[in-house]
This record gives C-alpha cells, structure tokens and sequence, in this order.
C-alpha cells in the first residue's frame, strides 16, 4: 500500500482509495496516483493507492478482495491516517475502475465501509464483448479489443464471457445497482469500453444513484493520461478534479 499524506496536518481529511489500471493484469500501486496529488498537496486528502495479485496468476476474485482489503484497512485506520470516516471515496483507471465499482459493491453488499462517493475513470467494466464499441478498436491505440479479450481470459478462464462470473469481477453484470454512492463516471468517444460504460451509468442513475457522466469527444482510451497537453485532456482532468473537490469540501 502506498500512502500519500499531506505535509502540514490542518484536522480531519477525505480519504481517497486509489486502484491502479493495467486491465488486472500490469501495473502496480504508484501508476496513475499523480492526478490526485493537487489534493493532497492541498491539504485536503490522503490517498491510499493498492497493490493488488494480478492475474493470469492471481485470477478473480484476488484483484477484487485485495482491492476491498485495501479499502477496510482505510476505514479502520481512518483516525490514525487523519480521514474523516463520513469522506471516504473509491477511484480507479481502467482496469482499476472496474475494480473500484466491484470493491463499492462489495462494500454495499458487506455494510462495510460506507463510501462518500465512487470516480470510475474509463473502467473496464463488461467480459461480454457484446456491445459495439468492444469490437470496434482493432490494433490501434493502447488497448485494443485482442487486449480487452487476453486480459478477461486471463482474470476468469474458462468462465469468461459466460454465465459464472461474480459482479465483483465483472460490475456490468450487476443486476440491482441501488444504495451505491454518488458516482463520477468519464469515457472518451473513441473508448473501447465507451457503450459499456454509458450502460452502466444510465443504470446507476435508473436506480437513484446520482450520477455525472461526461463523454469526451474524440477521446481515445487513456487520451487524458497519454496527451495530456492537448484541450480535450486539459478539460477532463480539470472536470474530474473539480468533481473530487467539491466531494471532499462535503
């Protein structure tokens, strides 16, 4: 677990629980943390980033538990890191985002911990390979649908794209999505799992979840990360970050 604390203490603090992408499959606790260094440096939140079992090793359900591991040593240790408990959020990239909505459901499922408010960044969400948009990126850009289909093989087996597989793995299939916290939930026009996500997230808000969903034209997967020079980018980023200010001034 790495863990990023403000330098000056000024009382009680969000706690923001980070999951890194990587499709479960690469990556590891110091990979796309840097987005959420304003707030820390603000003085604002501490940040917690996992270092969860990867698969084809550590197949499901070791992301995900670790994952949710990860959150309740946060909520338990809240008063020693300097959270306040009522403030503790989930964020995820990618495959990290597909971890973070299956960890909330698993909070929502256990009653434990309550989380102020979940950030799905692009995630990974659906093993099904049914909708339009995860079969119309081939061999171009960083993750392409052969990735998408190595990466889900590699998380479930023979499971993949079947009846067997947990909503914790793959959170698209969740059949009641109530009673889950205020969500922020972006995905490039561009995005292999773009229909994916704008499913879910119509879902969410069917069942009173409320939600901010933002779409960005011409956005490519990790177009914000990997150019983040250009307007597009510029402007996701500073949606997103004012999204987790205003969730963190709560």
């Amino acid at each position: 677990m790495l863990i990023l604390s403000p330098v000056e203490d000024r009382g009680p603090k969000g706690g923001i629980l980070s999951l890194h992408g990587g499709g479960m499959i690469m990556g590891g606790r110091r990979d796309h943390v840097s987005h959420l260094l304003p707030h820390v440096i603000e003085g604002t939140a501490v940040v917690a980033s996992v270092e969860c079992r990867l698969a084809p090793d550590h197949p499901d359900p070791a992301p995900v538990e670790d994952c949710y591991a990860g959150l309740v040593w946060m909520a338990k240790n809240a008063a020693e890191l300097g959270i306040d408990p009522e403030r503790l959020m989930i964020t995820g990239v990618s495959g990290g985002g597909g971890l973070a909505a299956g960890t909330a459901l698993l909070a929502r499922d256990r009653a434990f911990p309550s989380l102020s408010h979940q950030i799905l960044i692009c995630p990974m969400l659906d093993n099904r390979f049914e909708t339009h948009s995860s079969r119309m990126v081939d061999r171009e850009g960083i993750w392409d649908r052969h990735s998408n289909l190595y990466a889900w093989t590699s998380v479930l087996g023979e499971r993949r794209g079947g009846p067997d597989v947990s909503q914790y793995a793959a959170p698209a299939r969740a059949e009641d999505l109530s009673r889950l916290p205020p969500t922020y939930v972006d995905t490039g026009s561009a995005e292999g799992f773009r229909d994916e996500i704008l499913i879910y997230a119509g879902r969410l808000s069917e069942a009173g979840v409320s939600v901010d969903l933002h779409m960005w034209g011409g956005g490519f997967h990790g177009f914000d990360m990997t150019v983040d020079h250009a307007a597009v980018s510029r402007a996701s980023s500073a949606t997103r970050e004012e999204f987790i200010r205003r969730a963190l001034d709560r």
